[in-house]
């Protein structure tokens, strides 16, 4: 006798897709966060070697650690006393990741220009993979905490905060070196920030000016921003799961809250200057010497 054929009714497959698109609907969440993850720990791989960069740099320059970008000395790009070494050949004014190229291990550009105030990355390990496309060296996707560690720009003639010895920072496991940065967005409220432009000089798009981190509390003689006057604050950027990745400078990083490093923020998302709510911001992780101290003020 011929064995009866055996097939799934209509009902037994609506159940299966069922069960396989619950499973999918489970999944794919967790598979994001995983990549996400990922891309958060490529991130802190890049920032933690830029931090070996930084500490060779000092070691091979007296102690003096990195500037966050130096003056302008008259004749601009034509005047050669502007451009320095970034390792594979001379740049115009290099902001501190390209100027530690030779030290890094990885050059920032394939071809440093003279002639340019700005260009792109060409080395990966300068971008975040979460902001890949973030690669202008003014619009980039890293900050340098330059308020303490090296601001070079000049008001009257004088340097704001340079140079800096690195047997001068007194807490090198709790003072942030840099980070993830929004750029000067971190000013203006949620809704009203922009797209990033690459070369673009909106304050109020992602990633301009990011190469400055500014730390979190600020004063009325303070820096701030793109150092000019009126510029919005800069601040750390949360891009990973609602946290920033920043690297200190022993060289060990850390993927963590802005909160927990010493920034607020409005409830419209502008990141808190100074006592200007009950919870003040706090210097405490950028310093240098472990403790909330205001920001050098400009000079006189």
């Amino acid at each position: 006798m011929a064995r009866p054929k055996t097939a799934f009714t209509l009902i037994e497959l609506l159940v299966v897709i069922a069960i396989i698109a619950l499973l999918i609907s489970v999944l794919l969440p967790s598979l994001s966060r995983a990549r996400e993850m990922a891309k958060s720990a490529i991130c802190l791989s890049h920032l933690r070697e830029l931090s070996h960069g930084w500490a060779a740099y000092a070691d091979d320059n007296n102690d003096v650690v990195v500037a966050g970008r130096l003056a302008k000395i008259s004749g601009g790009k034509s005047n050669p006393a502007n451009w320095y070494d970034v390792g594979n050949g001379l740049k115009y004014r290099p902001r501190w990741a390209a100027a530690m190229g030779s030290y890094v291990g990885l050059f920032a550009f394939d071809k440093p220009l003279t002639d340019a105030d700005r260009q792109d990355y060409d080395s990966r390990i300068y971008a975040c993979p979460v902001v890949p496309e973030w690669t202008d060296e003014r619009n980039s996707a890293y900050g340098y905490n330059l308020q303490f560690l090296g601001n070079a720009r000049k008001t009257n003639g004088r340097f704001h905060h340079y140079p800096v010895n690195l047997s001068a920072i007194r807490s090198t496991s709790g003072t942030v070196l840099g980070g993830d940065c929004l750029g000067t967005a971190a000013g203006v409220a949620r809704f009203d920030r922009r797209p990033y432009e690459n070369d673009g000089s909106d304050d109020a798009s992602f990633g301009n000016h990011g190469w400055a981190l500014d730390p979190p509390r600020l004063t009325d003689s303070s820096d701030r921003g793109t150092g000019d006057a009126g510029s919005p604050r800069t601040a750390l950027d949360p891009r990973h799961i609602g946290k920033a990745n920043v690297v200190f400078c022993d060289g060990h990083g850390e993927t963590t809250t802005p909160y927990n490093l010493g920034y607020r923020m409005f409830e419209d998302g502008r990141y808190v200057d100074s006592e200007e709510v009950v919870d003040t911001p706090t210097n405490k992780f950028f310093s240098g010497i472990g403790s909330d101290t205001d920001p050098p003020a400009l000079p006189q």
